[in-house]
């Protein structure tokens, strides 16, 4: 099993900038095989709302995708030393607001990155809220 822990979520005023981490732990398969975690995104989910694509990030972080709601504000980034994935987060607004969720592909294999399906593990969630 592969455990993602998030952090770094808050409280902050519209304008301002947050950064979220999220760590692997080191995994293994039921059968004792070594995972190792590949392509890695963030999605979030407001009340009411379903989970929804923030960013995205290749293993080796040539490639990045964006939601156009946060292009040009957020950056992902990720240390593979460390298994850990980043999300920036800057000129912040009260639409931000959400619980934010790491994942994690295993397989090395993603057709399409805003897709949930493609994702085989997720975090737990940090709340990020964002007062006007």
């Amino acid at each position: 099993q592969v455990q993602l822990t998030e952090s770094g979520g808050g409280l902050v005023q519209a304008g301002g900038s947050l950064r979220l981490s999220c760590a692997a732990s080191v995994r293994t398969s039921d059968s004792g095989e070594t995972l190792y975690t590949y392509g890695k995104a963030w999605f979030r989910q407001a009340p009411g709302k379903e989970r929804e694509f923030v960013a995205a990030i290749s293993w080796k972080g040539g490639r990045t995708y964006y939601a156009d709601s946060v292009k040009d504000r957020f950056t992902i980034s990720r240390d593979n030393a460390r298994d850990t994935v980043y999300l920036q987060m800057n000129s912040l607004g009260p639409e931000d607001t959400a619980v934010y969720y790491c994942a994690a592909d295993v397989d090395n294999y993603i057709v399409t990155w805003t897709d949930t399906e493609e994702y085989d593990y997720w975090g737990q969630g940090t709340q990020v809220t964002v007062s006007s």
